[in-house]
């Protein structure tokens, strides 16, 4: 909002008051005074739905839709399995690279931004990435962006640990407790 002065010819009239901002404001002239009157938003049709439809007309959601896949397809063909280091992924990108890793197992970090435990696993889960250089280390943003993601794999709790081999999901850790993620991955690489 903007601070807006009533204009008048009497400076002992004029007074500060809270209007919209100028780009829905209006003069009108009512003879040697003028006033400022708040237009509201403006519409060619008068109706809320055809404001609407008109919206959506303009909505670059179709050709946003169409860049999303074509670049899902491009992060998919570029997927590559990397050991010795921590793989952010994405719902586009994360069974392309457990497919690219064949018969390595993954380690999946299912984490959020807002999480406490996450950020304090996140540096120990980074040492391990370079501990055990024939596993892959992923981790997941599950954040509304993920979510279809983070619901085919089950995700109740984050931090969420899956290891997977042969693209199946063959143990679980839920919380940040790295003695049973350093447990959980040895037992899965001896088996």
């Amino acid at each position: 909002m903007a601070l807006g002065l009533s204009l008048s010819s009497s400076p002992s009239l004029r007074s500060a008051t809270s209007l919209p901002s100028s780009s829905s404001l209006s003069t009108t002239s009512i003879g040697p005074k003028r006033r400022l009157d708040w237009a509201g938003p403006r519409r060619a049709s008068g109706s809320v739905a055809a404001s609407k439809e008109a919206s959506a007309a303009r909505s670059p959601e179709p050709a946003r839709a169409g860049l999303e896949a074509a670049a899902a397809a491009a992060a998919a063909a570029t997927a590559e399995a990397v050991v010795g280091q921590v793989t952010e992924v994405g719902k586009d990108t994360f069974w392309p690279i457990v497919e690219a890793a064949e018969d390595k197992i993954v380690v999946l970090d299912m984490y959020t931004q807002w999480c406490g435990p996450c950020k304090v696993i996140a540096p120990k889960f980074q040492e391990l990435s370079e501990k055990y250089l024939d596993v892959v280390f992923l981790k997941l943003d599950c954040n509304n962006e993920n979510k279809p993601l983070a619901k085919e794999l089950g995700i109740r709790v984050v931090p969420t640990f899956k290891i997977l081999k042969g693209g199946k999901v063959v143990k679980e850790v839920n919380g940040a407790k790295f003695d049973d993620l350093v447990l959980a991955i040895d037992t899965v690489k001896s088996s």
